[in-house]
């Protein structure tokens, strides 16, 4: 053949002239022929007249194998490639196979690093012009396509097919290594990422790591702080559009998704798959350390961290420290004061709707666990060992820690221990010194609320709780019960020297100081000496009262 000379731009040579003349055109960028229907604008007339075949809706051209139409036979044979199987095009970096040419090249792109297309209204650079003008779409806010099923709308036609897949409920991609379908390609392939175990994409603040590049750039949303999706009713901000969607239907009040168990709905049908596993009794992962079993595999993870010790969230105001993050957002709560939750009877507050409900049942009169003869409340959950019952299961649980003797929780100062983390926190303001909650009446400190609420029932002269033995009266319940274990001789604490029997292993031990001569308790401001430290504070009230 003889060659004309060729393109000054791009060195591409052309067997006739007009071949030449009409190739320069692209990088001239003139494009004299457009579409009246849509406005799109192309370099030669024979492009024109091959779109506007797109408007006829007039697709001549079938796949024998899948059915699917064309508008040009060229468009057909590229598509058949498909189904060969057959990827003549290998890129040399990475050995991904295509079916054509035009795909290698632009595939070829990402390893270049060039975008040179870039969006005016976010910065996002794009490595096709095409892929830009996708983009831009998402600003624009205009989504054309719709659904007839649902009325989802999209921005790409493309994007409707592939929903529209959902309401077939046909997932033609399964996985071989555990059966699960997908309804498209890209779908499998990302899920089988997880079973090689191989995560190429690491986080390079926390070390995370991911099998997918657009995970990575979510997780790293997270390090930024920024969330730009805000929720108009709340305030609430996230990282992902998709996330405020989610919970948007909270404030819809919409639960479209029920049990057929136990009839408890839900705003997204993954909650109720999530839920269903609950009446399957089915609890597939296991705590290699405690054995403890779980029915989601987030939960596990959550769990373990229990373990680990580690508690990466904490308060600015009290160093109080939280393994979860949702843990920490609800204790700062406390701290605001802000209880959004509120009784519509009687007016009062909680920070969390599970308090409010727990609350709401005071007013209903319901009983959570009722006898089916009387009506009266019952507690379902009882103690095999003392028999003591409780409402629930949780509740139960927690005591049963009594019986094992198991006390995991040791204070570092005096060594004493605890069946509960709570109780251990509880008892360590005792050595802090710090009694922020002071009487009125009498100016008696005390470390806890609750002490201080049962010391003012003293002041009251009320004594609601009798001893059914002996007839003495007591203001507190606890008190009393302590007191019932000298008649029933359960949980005594006997003196070795006097043989007088004790409720508590405390009241035994305050007694004992009457039996010593010795006076080591000294007071610094009138140096008068007492046997037991108990002696020594109720002396030095008198100094304070001057």
């Amino acid at each position: 053949y003889l060659f004309h000379p060729g393109c000054d731009e791009c060195g591409k040579y052309f067997v006739q002239a007009g071949d030449l003349k009409t190739h320069q055109l692209i990088h001239s960028g003139v494009k004299p022929y457009s579409c009246y229907l849509c406005g799109k604008s192309f370099t030669q007339a024979g492009n024109l007249k091959t779109h506007q075949l797109i408007h006829s809706g007039v697709k001549p051209y079938s796949c024998e194998l899948c059915g699917k139409s064309f508008t040009l036979a060229q468009n057909l044979k590229k598509h058949q490639l498909i189904h060969s199987g057959v990827k003549p095009y290998s890129c040399d970096l990475c050995g991904t196979s295509f079916t054509r040419a035009e795909h290698l090249k632009t595939h070829q792109l990402i390893h270049s690093g060039v975008k040179p297309y870039s969006c005016e209204l976010c910065g996002k650079s794009f490595v096709l012009a095409q892929y830009l003008k996708r983009h831009q779409l998402i600003h624009s806010g205009v989504k054309p396509h719709s659904c007839d099923l649902c009325g989802k709308s999209f921005t790409r036609a493309g994007d409707l097919k592939k929903h529209q897949v959902i309401h077939i409920g046909f997932k033609a991609y399964n996985c071989d290594l555990c059966g699960k379908s997908f309804t498209q390609a890209e779908g499998l392939k990302k899920h089988q990422v997880i079973h090689i175990g191989f995560k190429a994409y690491n986080c390079d603040l926390c070390g995370k790591s991911f099998t997918q590049a657009q995970s990575l750039k979510k997780h790293q949303l997270i390090h930024s702080g920024v969330k730009p999706y805000s929720c108009e009713l709340c305030g609430k901000s996230f990282t992902q559009a998709q996330s405020l969607k989610k919970h948007q239907l909270i404030h819809s009040g919409v639960k479209p998704y029920s049990c057929d168990l136990c009839g408890k709905s839900f705003t997204r049908a993954g909650d109720l798959k999530k839920h269903q596993l609950i009446h399957s009794g089915v609890k597939p992962y296991s705590c290699d350390l405690c054995g403890k079993s779980f029915t989601l595999a987030g939960h596990l993870k959550t769990h373990q961290l229990i373990h680990i010790g580690f508690k990466a969230y904490n308060c600015d105001l009290c160093g109080k420290s939280f393994t979860l993050a949702v843990h920490l957002k609800t204790h700062q709560l406390i701290h605001i004061g802000f209880k959004a939750y509120s009784c519509e009877l009687c007016g009062k507050s909680f920070t969390q709707a599970g308090h409010l409900k727990t609350h709401q049942l005071i007013h209903s009169g319901v009983k959570a666990y009722s006898c089916d003869l009387c009506g009266n409340g019952v507690k379902a959950y009882s103690c095999d060992l003392c028999g003591k019952s409780f409402t629930l299961s949780e509740g139960l649980k927690r005591h049963q820690v009594i019986h094992s003797g198991v006390k995991p929780y040791s204070c570092d100062l005096c060594g004493k221990s605890f069946t509960q983390a709570g109780h251990l926190k509880t008892h360590q303001v005792i050595h802090s010194g710090v009694k922020p909650y002071s009487c009125k009446l009498c100016g008696k400190s005390f470390a806890q609320n609750s002490d201080l609420q049962k010391h003012l029932v003293t002041h009251s002269g009320i004594k609601a709780y009798s001893c059914d033995f002996c007839g003495k009266r007591f203001s507190d319940k606890q008190y009393r019960n302590i007191h019932l274990r000298i008649h029933t001789g359960i949980d005594v604490s006997c003196c070795d020297q006097c043989g007088k029997l004790f409720a508590t292993d405390a009241q035994l031990q305050r007694h004992m100081f009457s039996h010593s001569e010795e006076r080591p308790y000294k007071c610094d401001l009138c140096e008068k000496t007492f046997k037991s430290p108990h002696q020594l504070n109720k002396h030095q009230q008198i100094h304070t009262r001057k």
